[in-house]
C-alpha cells in the first residue's frame, strides 16, 4: 500500500472510532427514533437567525444505523451492498434521493426487493444530520460534514446548511429554490440537541402543505371521467372527511387507490370548518415513505 494511502487509511480508521465512541449507546437501537418535522410559521418562537436551514429534500428518509439502511418506520431498505459499503459504523440521518421532481421514479427504485444496479446508480445518499443525544445541531452539522468528507463516495452527499437574518430573506430563498423544482426548506434549531419526535428544533417551510389521508370510497366520474375515478373520499388525521377530485392523471383515474390505502394530498390552509382547503392528490405512500 503507496505511504499515502496508509496514512488516509490510518486518519479514517482513527475519526471513525472516535466519532463511534462518543455516540451514545441508546441510539444504537433496532428502533428508528428519528426526528420529525413540524411546519415553519412566521411567528415561532426562535429568531430566524437561530436556525440552520437546508433545502427539504423530496426522497425517501433512509436511516444508517451503523450497519444496516431502514426507513423511518424501522423496514429495512434493500440497497445494494456496494452503495451501503463506504458508510460508517455511525448513526446517519438522511434522504435517498434522485433529482428535483422525480419521486416516483426514486420510488419504484427504492421498493424492488432485488435491487437493480443500473438503477441505484441514479440515488444519492444525502446526509442531514448525524444524531447525538449529547451534541446540539449545530456542532452535528460539522461532524457528519467531515465524515462525508472523509467517505469520500460520489453517491453520499453532505446537505449544506446556511443562516438566514429575517422572514425576508428566508421567503426570498424559497421563492428561488421552488423556482428551480425544490420541494420547500429545512430548519433546525442550530442549539437543539437531538430529540425524536415533532418540535421546534426541526421545521419545513413549503409553498404548499401537505399531510396524508386514508381512502374510504371512490367517487365516479362525469364527462370525459366517466367509467373512471371523479374524486377520492378520504379521512385525515385529525378524522375530517372530504373529497379529493384534482391532481390525479388519466392512469391514477382508471386505477386509483384502493379504499384503505394511504395518500399524501396538499393543500393551501383550512376552511373555517377544518377542511383542507383547495386539497390536491400528490401521491399514494406505498411501502417505504419520505418525511
Amino acid at each position: 500500500m503507496p505511504e499515502l494511502s496508509k496514512i488516509r487509511f490510518v486518519y479514517l480508521a482513527v475519526f471513525f472510532i472516535a466519532v463511534f465512541c462518543a455516540f451514545p449507546a441508546a441510539a444504537l437501537q433496532a428502533s428508528t427514533q428519528t426526528q420529525l418535522a413540524k411546519v415553519y410559521e412566521q411567528d415561532t418562537t426562535n429568531p430566524i437567525s437561530d436556525y440552520l436551514v437546508s433545502e427539504k429534500y423530496d426522497g425517501i428518509r433512509a436511516i444508517w444505523t451503523g450497519s444496516q439502511l431502514l426507513t423511518r418506520q424501522g423496514n429495512l431498505i434493500s440497497a445494494p451492498e456496494w452503495f451501503t459499503a463506504p458508510l460508517p459504523a455511525v448513526w446517519l440521518d438522511g434522504e435517498l434521493w434522485t433529482k428535483r421532481q422525480n419521486f416516483e421514479v426514486l420510488s419504484s427504485i427504492v421498493r424492488t426487493q432485488t435491487p437493480k444496479h443500473s438503477r441505484w446508480r441514479q440515488v444519492k445518499y444525502m446526509v442531514f444530520d448525524m444524531p447525538d443525544a449529547q451534541l446540539p445541531f449545530e456542532e452535528r452539522y460539522k461532524n457528519y460534514s467531515k465524515l462525508i468528507e472523509q467517505v469520500n463516495a460520489e453517491h453520499i452527499k453532505a446537505v449544506q446548511q446556511q443562516r438566514f437574518h429575517s422572514n425576508h430573506e428566508l421567503s426570498e430563498h424559497l421563492k428561488a429554490m421552488v423556482e428551480h423544482g425544490a420541494e420547500g426548506l429545512m430548519l433546525h434549531l442550530a442549539t437543539a440537541l437531538h430529540q425524536s419526535g415533532r418540535s421546534d428544533a426541526l421545521l419545513k417551510l413549503k409553498p404548499y402543505f401537505d399531510e396524508e389521508a386514508e381512502v374510504i370510497a371512490h367517487l365516479p366520474g362525469k364527462g370525459k371521467y366517466t367509467d373512471m375515478l371523479g374524486a377520492l373520499r378520504v379521512r385525515n388525521q385529525q378524522g375530517i372527511e372530504f373529497s379529493i377530485g384534482t391532481g390525479f392523471t388519466d392512469a391514477e383515474r382508471a386505477n386509483p387507490p384502493p379504499v384503505g390505502s394511504i395518500i399524501t394530498y396538499k393543500y393551501h390552509g383550512y376552511t373555517k370548518n377544518n377542511v383542507p382547503r383547495f386539497a390536491s392528490f400528490l401521491r399514494i405512500r406505498e411501502g417505504v415513505e419520505g418525511e
